[in-house]
């Protein structure tokens, strides 16, 4: 395929991801206007069909020969149209049941169609970023997860009850008596994200340059995703009774589905590659800041109003205000010592680059001596860059042409 037929074939996929879910939008609006229906997933739906279709003709149209590109035009896709057929669906059958035709129709189709997103996605994960597999031995998953897309698609086409993503709208081909196929599905699905994610660390372990620095951006997002997992999902929030917590997962979740495919866009068109050690360092530091600081908080909230409450018998919003004092006096002191801390631990090498850096501009201020700055200059070169060989020249001192013609 052409260059040229490629990009109009990558952005004809793209416009059509993007007017399906604008239709779909409009059809939420309408069904949303009816306060007895209860629409599902609509926002992941919405933000999985245009930031993969984006991102996806991006990648197609500068890389044809990738089929990272490709997956995810086609994963976008797939989101458009189940988004599409659900939104459809739930108008024609709930919202308002008989005014549109082939309600049932598009139930059914939204009930399956989300499984080649799926597939769509694991795959791009065990072609990034050059799409080829780490090596032969990995073509067993690559076959495991087109197998359990096409049968996994089957199974939910024809699996009796309720549509997930409808609410209490029935599969109207559902088999009685066939097992349901949400939760085999569910495991099926987490267990090739797993497989496919262990195939992006065998890569980080053995990559080394700009590879590297590919694969750093999905991983980084990777693990983002099981953060939000772990406040949302798993549902601590409702283990420790904070609602903010869950909320503070959706969040993160969403966030992690559209930088996604943005990081992997990014890693394959290498724009502004090397940026993801700053931003892996400040979310190392941040993170860890918060986390300390909201312990701070809350431990002397707690400590504070118990002594408020042996001494005067009641509670005092003082302990509120010096708690909340003390966490802005510890943010910049607390935050140089975390950002000291990540550099000595994580990026040892740089760290001492800047410190031996940071040691000869202090002596380049006192230092007279030009030999001995030579000298100086040479040990500082070896030991941040560590080139093979290093010389330094000195160009000679040229009167100027005032002198030359006094």
């Amino acid at each position: 395929m052409s260059t040229r037929a490629a990009t109009w074939l990558a952005w004809s996929l793209c416009a059509l991801s993007l007017t399906l879910t604008a239709l779909s939008l409009l059809l939420l609006a309408l069904n949303r206007s009816h306060p007895d229906v209860h629409v599902y997933f609509w926002v992941e739906n919405t933000l999985v069909s245009v930031s993969f279709s984006i991102i996806g003709a991006i990648i197609a149209s500068r890389l044809p020969a990738n089929p990272v590109g490709w997956l995810f035009c086609a994963a976008a896709s797939s989101a458009a149209v189940a988004h599409l057929s659900a939104e459809y669906a739930t108008y024609a059958l709930v919202a308002r049941p008989s005014s549109l035709p082939a309600g049932e129709a598009l139930a059914w189709l939204s009930s399956w169609v989300w499984m080649p997103y799926v597939g769509c996605i694991v795959l791009s994960l065990l072609l990034f970023p050059n799409g080829r597999l780490p090596s032969s031995r990995w073509r067993w998953l690559a076959w495991l997860t087109v197998f359990v897309t096409i049968v996994g698609a089957l199974w939910v086409a024809f699996s009796p009850g309720v549509i997930v993503s409808l609410g209490s709208i029935r599969n109207p081909l559902g088999i009685e008596g066939l097992p349901s196929a949400d939760n085999p599905l569910a495991i099926m699905s987490v267990l090739l994200f797993v497989g496919a994610v262990s195939t992006l660390v065998l890569r980080l372990r053995q990559a080394r340059g700009i590879e590297r620095q590919q694969i750093k951006w999905p991983a980084y997002t990777a693990v983002v995703v099981a953060g939000g997992s772990v406040l949302y999902v798993i549902a601590i929030s409702e283990a420790i009774g904070s609602r903010f917590l869950e909320w503070a997962g959706f969040i993160i979740l969403i966030a992690a589905l559209v930088s996604f495919p943005i990081s992997i866009g990014i890693a394959i068109v290498r724009y502004r590659l090397y940026e993801i050690d700053t931003l892996i360092n400040r979310t190392l530091v941040y993170a860890l800041l918060t986390v300390i600081l909201g312990a701070v908080y809350f431990a002397s909230v707690v400590l504070l109003q118990r002594l408020f409450v042996a001494l005067t018998g009641e509670k005092s919003t003082f302990a509120i205000v010096g708690s909340t004092l003390a966490v802005a006096a510890l943010f910049n002191p607390l935050r140089r010592r975390i950002q000291s801390f990540i550099d000595r631990r994580f990026y040892r090498s740089k760290y001492d680059a800047r410190k031996t850096l940071e040691a000869f501009s202090a002596k380049l201020r006192d230092e007279t001596d030009l030999d001995a700055l030579s000298d100086d200059l040479v040990v500082v070169v070896r030991e941040t860059m560590q080139p093979a060989h290093i010389s330094l020249w000195l160009r000679p001192d040229t009167p100027r042409k005032g002198e030359q013609a006094g």
